[in-house]
C-alpha cells in the first residue's frame, strides 16, 4: 500500500485535483444532490449538477460551498469524500496528504470548517494554500523572490486579488465577485427586463455564450426559453451581447473597484515590478470576453491571461507537492 500526495481546488463552482505523478485527474462541479426523506447522497459532481432545476420534491441539489468558503458542512465532507475516493481510484488504502487551496481572506473559523471536512472525509496531514499564492506558482510567477507580483483570481464565488512578494502577500482583498454573481445577474436581469425567469444552468449557459465587458466586433445573438413571470407559461426571447453586457456591468465594476483598491494600498517600492510584470488574471471569469483590456483601462497595467485560466491555482499547488520544503512558509498547517 502506498500514500497518495494529493492538491485540491475546493472551489464554489468546481472542485479539481492533482495528484502527484498524474497531474489533474478530476474536474468536478461542486453540487450533490440527497434524498430530502432518506438524507440518502443520490448524486455527486456532473451528474448532480445536471439536476438543479429539474428533480421532483423529494430530492434537493445543493452546493455546499458559498463564496468559497463550506455553507453546508456535512454536504461539503460528503463531498470531499466522493471525489477523493474517485480520485484515487481504490489504489491505496492509506489516506491521503493533501494540500487545499483557499480564499484569500477567509477565517480562521472558515479554515477550521475546511479543515474538519477533509479530514472527515479521509484525508490527513492537510496544509491549506491561498489561491493567489497557488496562482502565482502555477504560472511560473517567481513568487519568492524579492520581487513584487500582481495576481487576480476570479473563480465562481470570490474574486481574490492579491499583491505578492518574498512568498508573501503584501496586500490582498477577497470580494463576492466573481462567477457566480454574474450568472445571478443574469437572471435578475431577464427577469426584470423582459420578466423571463430562468433556471442557474440557463443562465450559465448565456453568460459564457453572450457574456462581454464591451462591445464586440461582430454581435453576437441566441434564443432563450424560460418562464414568463406573469403568464408562468413558457416563452422564448432572443438575446443579443448587448443585453447580457448590460447585466454583468455592476458586478465588473466591483471586481475593478477591489483591484484598484488593492493597487492604492501597494508600496510604491514595488510599483516599478508591477509596470514590468503587469497583472496575472486567472480563474474561469478570466475567459470573459474584454475584462482583461477593461483592467488594463481602469489600471494602467499589462494584463496575461494564464493559458489555462481554470486550472493555474490547482497546477501552482500541484507544484508544491514536488518541493515542500521550498514552499513550506507558504502554507497554513494542521494535523
Amino acid at each position: 500500500m502506498f500514500r497518495k500526495h494529493m492538491a485540491m481546488d475546493l472551489g464554489t463552482a468546481n472542485t479539481l485535483i492533482f495528484v502527484q505523478g498524474e497531474g489533474i485527474v478530476l474536474n468536478e462541479p461542486s453540487v450533490v444532490a440527497r434524498d430530502a426523506v432518506t438524507e440518502r447522497i443520490l448524486a455527486v459532481g456532473g451528474e448532480a449538477k445536471e439536476c438543479i432545476g429539474r428533480t421532483p420534491r423529494n430530492i434537493v441539489t445543493i452546493r455546499p460551498l458559498k463564496d468559497g468558503v463550506i455553507a453546508d458542512f456535512d454536504m461539503a465532507s460528503a463531498l470531499i469524500a466522493h471525489l477523493l475516493r474517485k480520485a484515487i481510484g481504490g489504489r491505496t488504502q492509506r489516506k491521503p496528504h493533501v494540500v487545499i487551496c483557499v480564499p484569500t481572506g477567509i477565517t480562521d473559523v472558515e479554515r477550521r470548517a475546511v479543515i474538519e471536512a477533509a479530514t472527515r472525509a479521509g484525508a490527513r496531514n492537510i496544509r491549506l494554500i491561498d489561491e493567489p499564492v497557488a496562482a502565482a506558482i502555477g504560472a511560473g510567477l517567481p513568487v519568492l523572490d524579492p520581487v513584487g507580483s500582481m495576481v487576480v483570481d476570479i473563480g465562481g464565488g470570490t474574486a481574490d486579488i492579491a499583491v505578492l512578494t518574498l512568498g508573501g502577500m503584501v496586500c490582498s482583498r477577497s470580494a463576492r465577485a466573481a462567477g457566480d454573481a454574474l450568472t445571478a445577474s443574469v437572471q435578475r436581469y431577464l427577469q426584470d427586463a423582459m420578466h423571463l425567469v430562468v433556471g442557474e444552468n440557463m443562465a450559465e449557459k448565456i453568460k459564457i455564450v453572450l457574456g462581454a465587458v464591451d462591445a464586440l466586433p461582430e454581435p453576437l445573438g441566441m434564443e432563450v426559453s424560460g418562464k414568463d413571470v406573469s403568464t408562468a407559461s413558457p416563452r422564448t426571447v432572443m438575446l443579443s451581447d448587448g443585453h447580457i453586457r448590460e447585466a454583468l456591468q455592476p458586478v465588473v465594476a466591483l471586481i475593478l473597484d477591489n483591484i484598484l483598491a488593492t493597487l492604492e494600498n501597494t508600496p510604491p517600492e514595488l510599483g516599478a515590478d508591477l509596470l514590468r510584470q503587469g497583472i496575472l488574471l486567472t480563474g474561469g471569469t478570466a475567459l470573459l470576453r474584454g475584462l482583461d483590456a477593461r483592467i488594463t483601462q481602469a489600471t494602467g497595467l499589462p494584463v496575461r491571461i494564464d493559458p489555462d485560466p481554470l486550472t493555474t491555482v490547482l497546477r501552482g499547488a500541484g507544484a508544491t507537492l514536488d518541493a515542500p520544503a521550498r514552499y513550506a512558509d507558504l502554507f497554513f498547517e494542521y494535523d
